[in-house]
């Protein structure tokens, strides 16, 4: 299986190495000369747009917290809406070739150039983290392998890819890639759905439970809280005394289960709470708002706010449009990538559903990140299980090399300068921007891949979302208005980021805050650039009214 998997992979790194090996110059590492279609460029940038987080982590999060979770993707339809009314074809129509250069073109300002590169810096580290680690699991899963090796296979694939040619090496292969993880998802879907109806099982909204004997292995120790007396065989210690394999009768209430117990439940036992996750009961998985965190509807509100805004702040897909001929045909793009978004977001909410039914022992351990990877095996064993699970485990490593690419090379682009620009300046700032979150994935336990990139696009929605909006549309915005927005802003959401990798839940309201921030990074943000451009309005830069005639004037070019 895993040969089959690797294989696939080989097959797109070469493929993007076949493109053009020998960048002559910036706006082939950077922006693919300007000439790749909008059809070819929709499908780059749903392919690197459809990371471990879409692919896994949401299904995974819909397994977990039900109805709640919906609207994850309805932001994200909804964010390119946004991006491609506000953003797009100016941000093209400017003529840079990353989002620091537009800062800098915009303003003439290298501290406003630096501020912007320091946050396309922290969302691309926030984006990589989840990469490496969906493709550590999806490894475990498939091979029994260390996580590691998983996170050792992304960066070299990565590499392989984008040193070579930058952009343009990685164009292709996104777009193919995207492709064959819309197959990935769809084929699997129908054939899931289709089974179950045909087994006409139908009890996904009440307390998930085990539905054959199952052996639960605890990866950390944690608390376990029974809502019902059951007999469990237990391997290893539990409240304190070791077992060796025997039946178990362990009463209703909470019980410490260390690291390394071997739980086996029998067929119909309720799946326990444990401390990595608080299960919802069916009527409240079903419904929104209904609870399972503290706060959910701010909460809801919160992770809205930041994917519909935080999209375009996300400098890997920005950058995408500056490969575009012109306005025209940016616009033409980000139209497509809302369809072949909305075609893709179909199908987590039913793996999520159907990971209910078929792998609730999940919901115990807190992996849930491999539902759609354990499910092939649950409702078809045998040689179409594997089938299965070889096309869901290649779609998977396509989620991670496609979305790394384009992370690695938006962040690249954006440090580069600082170590001379051009070819090699280009690559040392890749190899910096892969080995930070590998080193973070080492020493930190992250959580859900799904909660990883949220914060990510709470960054980007808090910092570089006012600065292109305002900088679009805004004749008024000052240097140090930007500056201090984007600290503002960026500054509290990294704060939260960092929290939750580093310090794990909270309850009440700061938890839910250091969770979802933007509801109020966005604001301050925003209220921050307004307010310090309009005490500092003397410095707004003379040429101003040109930089916004290029941006809104009509383009000779399509």
């Amino acid at each position: 299986m895993i040969t089959v998997v690797a294989l696939a992979l080989l097959i797109a790194s070469l493929l993007g190495v076949s493109a053009r090996t020998r960048p002559a110059h910036a706006c082939d590492l950077y922006a693919a000369s300007r000439e790749v279609s909008p059809w070819w460029n929709a499908s780059a940038i749903s392919g690197e747009y459809i990371s471990a987080a879409a692919f896994l982590g949401m299904a995974g999060l819909v397994l977990a917290y039900g109805a709640d979770m919906l609207w994850l993707p309805i932001g994200a339809a909804a964010g390119h809406v946004v991006l491609l009314t506000l953003v797009t074809a100016p941000l093209r129509r400017s003529g840079a070739y990353t989002l620091s250069d537009f800062a800098a073109w915009r303003l003439g300002s290298r501290t406003v150039r630096h501020a912007v590169s320091a946050c396309v810096v922290v969302i691309g580290w926030f984006y990589l983290l989840p990469q490496f680690q969906g493709a550590g699991v999806t490894l475990s899963v498939i091979s029994g392998l260390p996580v590691w090796t998983g996170w050792v296979a992304v960066v070299v694939a990565v590499g392989v890819m984008i040193l070579p040619g930058g952009m343009r090496s990685i164009t292709g292969m996104q777009a193919v890639q995207f492709w064959l993880k819309l197959i990935a998802v769809v084929v699997p879907g129908l054939i899931f759905l289709a089974v179950w109806r045909l087994q006409n099982d139908a009890d996904a909204a009440r307390a998930p439970y085990f539905h054959r004997p199952t052996t639960v292995t605890a990866g950390t120790s944690a608390g376990m809280r029974l809502t019902a007396p059951a007999v469990l065989t237990v391997r290893g210690v539990v409240d304190g005394r070791h077992h060796n394999g025997e039946p178990v009768r362990l009463d209703a209430g909470t019980h410490r289960v260390r690291a390394g117990a071997r739980l086996r439940f029998p067929a119909g036992a309720t799946v326990p709470h444990t401390d990595q996750l608080t299960l919802l009961r069916g009527d409240r998985w079903a419904t929104p708002f209904s609870g399972g965190r503290d706060h959910p509807l701010a909460a809801t509100y919160s992770v809205l706010l930041s994917v519909l805004l935080g999209t375009m702040g996300l400098p890997h897909l920005v950058v995408r449009f500056y490969s575009n001929a012109g306005g025209r045909a940016a616009r033409r793009t980000a139209k497509i990538v809302v369809l072949m978004l909305a075609a893709f977001y179909l199908f987590p909410a039913l793996f999520g559903t159907l990971g209910r039914l078929y792998t609730p022992e999940l919901l115990m351990t807190g992996e849930t990140d491999a539902t759609l990877l354990m499910l092939p095996h649950r409702i078809l064993p045998g040689l179409a299980g594997d089938l299965l699970t070889i096309l869901v485990a290649t779609g998977a490593f396509a989620a991670f090399a496609s979305t790394s690419c384009g992370v690695v090379v938006a962040v690249s682009g954006s440090i580069s300068g600082n170590f001379g620009g051009g070819a090699s300046g280009f690559r040392l700032s890749a190899v910096i921007t892969m080995a930070v979150p590998l080193l973070l994935a080492v020493l930190t336990c992250v959580p859900q891949s799904m909660a990883l990139i949220t914060l990510a696009f709470a960054v980007a929605a808090s910092s570089l979302c006012p600065l292109l909006v305002l900088g679009v549309w805004w004749s008024r915005l000052t240097p140090a208005g930007a500056v201090a927005g984007v600290l503002a802003g960026g500054g509290p959401a990294t704060a939260a980021g960092l929290a939750r990798i580093l310090g794990g839940q909270r309850p009440g309201w700061l938890g839910m805050l250091i969770e979802q921030p933007a509801l109020v990074t966005v604001p301050l943000g925003f209220a921050a650039m307004i307010g310090v451009s309009l005490l500092t309005r003397a410095t707004v830069p003379a040429h101003t009214h040109r930089a916004m005639a290029r941006m809104h004037l009509p383009e000779d070019r399509p």
